[in-house]
Parts: structure tokens; C-alpha cells; sequence
């Protein structure tokens, strides 16, 4: 079985990785009770200097990289807004 993994854990993970100038880390697993996937389910936004010169493709990617090895298993899906200032 896999870990579990809180939003708190998830909102430490990327402000130590990803320095987001802000974050919000809704979880949103009680909206996928029942649909047989095992995992948590999160909507990340979060505005970082980190993602300056970046598609809004590599800018999630960066993301999905940070949360690297819950994906897939603690986290069943994780829906993404990433974007630099301004």
C-alpha cells in the first residue's frame, strides 16, 4: 500500500523545491470517492520565478517532477496552474 499523502505534505514539498512566491493546494479526493483509483487528488496553482521562459507545458511538468515519486501512487492525479509573476 502506498503512503498517504496530505495536502500539507504536498504544500511542503513544493514550496521547498519550487520557492512559489504563492501556492494553493486544494485537495479534492473527497470528490473522487468511489470512482476505483486508489491515491489522492489535488488542484495545484502556483506562481514561482522558477517557471520564467517556460511553456505552460514544462512550467507543469516542473511540478509533477517535484511531487516525482507520490505521482501515480499517493497521488492519483493532480490537476496544475503554474505560471511565473506577473
Amino acid at each position: 500500500m502506498s503512503e498517504t499523502v496530505t495536502k500539507e505534505r504536498v504544500e511542503a514539498r513544493l514550496r521547498e523545491r519550487l520557492a512559489p512566491l504563492t501556492l494553493e493546494v486544494i485537495d479534492e479526493s473527497h470528490l473522487h470517492v468511489g470512482h476505483g483509483a486508489p491515491g489522492a487528488h489535488f488542484r495545484v496553482d502556483i506562481v514561482s520565478a522558477q517557471f520564467f521562459g517556460l511553456s505552460r507545458i514544462a512550467a507543469q511538468r516542473l511540478v509533477y517532477e517535484a511531487l516525482g515519486d507520490w505521482m501515480g501512487g499517493a497521488i492519483h492525479a493532480c490537476a496544475v496552474s503554474a505560471r511565473a509573476p506577473g
